[in-house]
């Protein structure tokens, strides 16, 4: 389930491109599979250690060549990226700045790394959902490593021209997932056992998996309205 667009990142085969806050990988398997070369990087072992497993296992069932494609999966500082001025063709970090009290000193991390001329794509939870979130639920984003902030769209777009990208667009995803959310902060957000939860989640399963017409254009509509997910897209200039 993939939240940035690839075609709009503009991604082609032979590009370097940084997944930052990977997670469990869900971006660098795809710009593997399109022929990137791809690092990714987080700050948690569980997740650089799941992500390189299956990376291993990409090659081994034939998914990826390691002829033609290179991948590396580091643990790191979005701080401190480990790597040199201009490195990437492409960046991606999803879902991650909401989480990091410096996030302009990321900012600037991310723009240091990318070539001049080169994308990027920046994902974070829209102002709307993410308030009806935080109104519901403490428990939400009160936690060791939870958000510490809702960004407005115009803010996380000043912060990043600030450090010399240029805003391309944007766009949202995810709106089947917004009243999964609002419904998990209703009920508490461990309460996986609720019933309206469990089938939900079903449904949200589903459409990953099956992608059936009825959910495909159930999100095409709503998350222009109510999609979890801002996607903001800008270029270095050249």
């Amino acid at each position: 389930m993939l939240t940035a667009d690839y075609d709009v990142l503009g991604l082609k085969a032979g590009d370097m491109m940084l997944d930052l806050g990977c997670g469990f990988g869900r971006h660098a398997y795809e710009a593997a599979r399109r022929g990137a070369h791809v690092i990714a990087l987080d700050a948690g072992r569980d997740e650089v250690e799941g992500v390189a497993g299956t990376f291993a296992a990409m090659v081994d069932a034939g998914e990826l060549s390691v002829a033609a494609i290179r991948t590396a999966v580091v643990q790191g500082d979005a701080l401190k990226l480990p790597f040199p001025r201009a490195t990437f063709d492409r960046v991606i970090c999803s879902e991650v700045l909401e989480h990091i009290p410096n996030d302009e000193g990321a900012m600037a991390e991310l723009s240091r790394v990318l070539k001049p001329g080169g994308t990027m794509a920046i994902t974070i939870p829209r102002f709307g959902p993410e308030l009806i979130n935080w109104a519901l639920s403490d428990e939400y984003h009160n936690v060791p490593g939870g958000h510490v902030r809702i960004y407005r769209r115009s803010v996380v777009e000043n912060r990043l021209k600030a450090t010399g990208l240029e805003v391309t667009g944007h766009g949202y995803a995810h709106g089947l997932h917004s009243p999964y959310w609002w419904l998990k902060c209703f009920v508490g957000t461990t309460n996986d056992e609720n019933r309206w939860v469990k089938a939900y989640h079903r449904l949200l399963v589903w459409d990953i998996m099956k992608a059936p017409k009825l959910t495909r254009f159930a999100e095409k509509v709503l998350s222009p309205l109510i999609g979890k997910s801002l996607i903001v897209y800008l270029r270095k200039p050249a």
